[in-house]
């Protein structure tokens, strides 16, 4: 008998919905408020949902005041010794990143 898929899974509609509120962060990233606040929303689908952030996003917000990085705004980006490093101008966080 052949088994018949019923339709998306609760991990595919959370990485949709976790994509969506990315998208509209962009959107509305002169507004930092409104764009933290769904950055938060889409951290916090992903934490009940047991999901790993997609690198895309996840390197898209600060890891440690969550805030919704806009180059030039509040992240400075700099490449030094084949990382890229991000610090944070809303708490000073710096985070490195490997460059491939």
């Amino acid at each position: 008998m052949a088994q018949h898929r019923k339709g998306p899974t609760a991990k595919e509609i959370a990485l949709e919905r976790i994509e969506i509120l990315f998208d509209q962060a962009y959107r509305n990233r002169a507004d930092p408020v409104l764009a933290n606040r769904y950055v938060a929303l889409a951290r916090e689908i992903a934490m009940r949902r047991r999901l790993r952030m997609p690198r895309v996003y996840s390197r898209s917000f600060c890891p440690v005041c969550h805030a919704y990085f806009v180059p030039g705004e509040n992240v400075r980006v700099r490449i030094q010794h084949g990382k890229i490093i991000a610090t944070c101008k809303a708490c000073g966080a710096v985070i490195r990143y490997p460059l491939r």
